[in-house]
Parts: structure tokens; C-alpha cells; sequence
């Protein structure tokens, strides 16, 4: 299967659903990003970030803002949230009796992520776990690399975790490596995700800011200059026609 890729704002995005991706990646290996509209910010103002989202196998439409962006340039792409689909690889993983590694959160949060995943997966094999709080990135990713892992899920927020993956992959190039944000708390009960209403209607993002008011600064003016800037996208392809 060959990639579809669609632009926005100087970035490839995989033209995948959920259940393509999954099938895409089990026949190819390396680092999966699960972008939104603030890493493409981040990402502009930081060349080495911007670079490991370049360089990505697989770049999948986590943000609903990316979606969006994506229909205002004429394309009809899915959202993917990042938390499903690493979900969806522990399960195929698992069922096909390969080795996973498990990298970031409170090692409190870490345990009962496993422990939860354990619960309901009967067939999953960890053979690495680490909290993200460590100072030595060399001493992980050797250790990380000792187990050699098939799968490595990594949530150490963004852009840490995907330099931090981006490092990993030149030592574990036949594995699959992503990174899942606070998808850990949400696994080990300790955040709970927005309600089904609030996720097909794309508001997620919004339910988590009204009981996170911290992540109001996060979001804003981000979103609105990241839809700006989409909107200036289109009109100057529009006049390039």
C-alpha cells in the first residue's frame, strides 16, 4: 500500500483511514506523528522538530484542527486521534505476538496503564517500560533498544517525544515507533476522555480545555492563527490557478 499524501501549510499529511493506517504499518516500519495544529506551530519556529515531522513514515491527522485546515484546502481527510490508534496497534500487536515498549507518564500512571492493558489484552508482551521523567535520554534509548520492542509508544508531550522517537528509530529500524501524548493517564483511569457526543462532534479538544483551563494557552491564539494561515494557504493556491 503507498501513501496519500495531502499538504497543508508545508507538511505531508497520510490520507488514511483508521483501519488503512493499521494495515499500512504493518508492513512498515519507523515513526508515526500524530500531528495537530500546535506541533505544525511548534514545528515553524523549531527546524529540527519541523525536520522529524518531514522525515516521519507515517504522519496521521490527530487535531480536529487538522481535518478542518485539510477541507478548507479541498480535502477530504478523517481524523485519526492518536490515542485510538495506538490502541488499535497494542491490539494487532499483541494479537500477532509481538513485543511492545512503553516510554513516559508518572511511573504511578505507567503501572496502571500496563496493568489496565493487561486486563483487557491477555496476549500483550511488555519487554520495556520507563516513566518519562529521566535526564539521561542515552541511558533509555540503549535500554529501550536492548529489549528490541516491535511496537514503542512514547509519551513524553510534544515535541519531546518525537525527537526523543526520532533518536530511537536510527537504533530500531524494524519497529514501529509512536508517540501518544497523555494517551498513558487515560489508559491507567487517571484522566478520562471527553464523552462520545463531545469526540464525533470534533470537541474534544474543547471539553479537555474547559476541565484543563491550563491548556487555554496552549490552544489560544494558537488555533486561530493555525486557520488563518490555512485560509492564506488557499487563496494563494487559488491564485496560482
Amino acid at each position: 500500500m503507498a501513501r496519500n499524501l495531502v499538504k497543508i501549510l508545508g507538511y505531508s499529511v497520510d490520507n488514511f483511514s483508521m483501519d488503512e493506517a493499521v494495515d499500512y504499518i504493518q508492513s512498515n516500519f519507523g515513526q508515526i506523528v500524530t500531528i495537530n495544529p500546535e506541533m505544525i506551530n511548534a514545528a515553524s519556529k523549531n527546524k529540527d522538530f519541523a525536520k522529524v515531522i518531514n522525515e516521519a513514515e507515517l504522519v496521521v491527522p490527530d487535531g480536529i484542527g487538522i481535518e478542518i485546515g485539510l477541507k478548507i484546502l479541498g480535502h477530504r481527510v478523517k481524523r485519526i486521534p492518536g490515542i485510538e490508534l495506538g490502541k488499535a496497534l497494542i491490539v494487532k500487536f499483541s494479537k500477532d505476538k509481538k513485543s511492545i515498549a512503553m516510554i513516559g507518564a508518572k511511573q504511578e500512571v505507567l503501572n496502571n496503564a500496563i496493568s489496565n492493558l493487561k486486563n483487557e489484552i491477555s496476549d500483550l508482551n511488555i519487554v520495556y517500560s520507563h516513566n518519562g521523567y529521566f535526564d539521561n535520554n542515552d541511558e533509555v534509548l540503549t535500554a529501550a533498544t536492548q529489549s528490541q520492542p516491535d511496537l514503542v509508544l512514547v509519551a513524553l508531550g510534544s515535541p519531546k517525544q518525537e525527537m526523543f522517537i526520532y533518536e530511537l528509530k536510527k537504533r530500531l529500524p524494524n519497529a514501529v515507533l509512536i508517540g501518544l501524548g497523555g494517551s498513558f493517564d487515560v489508559w491507567a483511569g487517571a484522566v478520562s476522555r471527553a464523552p462520545k457526543i463531545w469526540q464525533n462532534l470534533g470537541l474534544e479538544w474543547l471539553y479537555r480545555t474547559i476541565k484543563e483551563p491550563q491548556r487555554f494557552k496552549r490552544i489560544f491564539p494558537t488555533l486561530p492563527l493555525f486557520m488563518l494561515n490555512v485560509y492564506k494557504e488557499r487563496l494563494t493556491r487559488n491564485n496560482a490557478k
